[in-house]
């Protein structure tokens, strides 16, 4: 407990968990290269729910991707003071072979953690994400949205102040993506990670966040901001997240118009 309130206590001391300042990146050879991202500035607060909202091929998830340091920007700079953020995926990447709660041990591992303290703290994150019992499930005997949690808890093992989530719901039936948008909802109210989340579903942006942030298409320039007022938890029916959501799609409609997409 003394070293979670520590931690809570050092997210509150930074002044952003991300910084992103005038960052661009362009892809391509002597040929011909294409600008992906344009002059990009934003910063995500400690404990901030932020979400990342474009039509497909806006540059979203290379944005995520150099946040994540797996690619550097071509202009600007990103600073993210926790460290390495933490990254999940729409695929859940999980390790076959392995069990729930060996996939989960092997980010421990990676992370340091000794060996005799992984598997309590495994099932601790399974616990968290409401599969207590599942430790030794293969991959195999898990549903699309268990899987999804094992990642969820994989990705929180690495104790990163930043959660930097990329549709990580988009494959999922309705359903089962709204009860996971309570389950991430409630974990992001207990451990105020900042959490960074793209998605291309307008509704969810909004069910989720605390401020939607719509990037232009070709190439993706953050064109509107929308902070949400609306009480958590929330509902993706709930009227005030639906009339939301019909302003921030007629943004989305004229952003792609204006460039050119259908």
């Amino acid at each position: 407990m003394a070293t979670t309130l520590a931690k809570a206590e050092d997210r509150i001391a930074v002044t952003h968990a991300a910084r992103i300042e005038h960052v661009s990146k362009s892809f391509g050879g002597p040929a011909g290269r294409q600008l992906v991202l344009d002059d990009i500035s934003l910063d995500v607060a400690p404990g901030e729910f932020v979400t990342l909202l474009g039509a497909s091929g806006c540059g979203k998830s290379t944005l995520l991707n150099l946040v994540a340091g797996l690619d550097r920007p071509s202009a600007g700079s990103i600073e993210t003071p926790g460290g390495r953020p933490a990254l999940m995926f729409q695929e859940h990447a999980l390790f076959p072979w392995l069990t729930a709660g060996k996939n989960i041990e092997l980010a421990l591992r990676l992370r340091g953690v000794p060996k005799a303290e992984r598997r309590p703290e495994a099932e601790r994150l399974l616990e968290l994400v409401r599969l207590g019992g599942s430790y030794r499930k293969r991959v195999h005997e898990l549903s699309g949205g268990m899987r999804q949690r094992v990642a969820l808890a994989r990705a929180l093992a690495q104790d990163s102040d930043l959660l930097l989530m990329d549709e990580p719901f988009a494959a999922l039936d309705a359903i089962t993506r709204d009860v996971l948008h309570d389950e991430l909802t409630r974990i992001w109210r207990e451990t105020r990670l900042s959490v960074l989340f793209v998605t291309h579903n307008v509704r969810e942006a909004v069910r989720l966040a605390e401020r939607v942030v719509l990037l232009s298409s070709r190439p993706g320039r953050i064109a509107r901001e929308w902070t949400i007022d609306i009480p958590q938890p929330r509902r993706i029916e709930d009227a005030a997240v639906a009339e939301l959501s019909v302003e921030i799609t007629e943004e989305l409609r004229g952003e792609i118009r204006r460039h050119g997409q259908h």
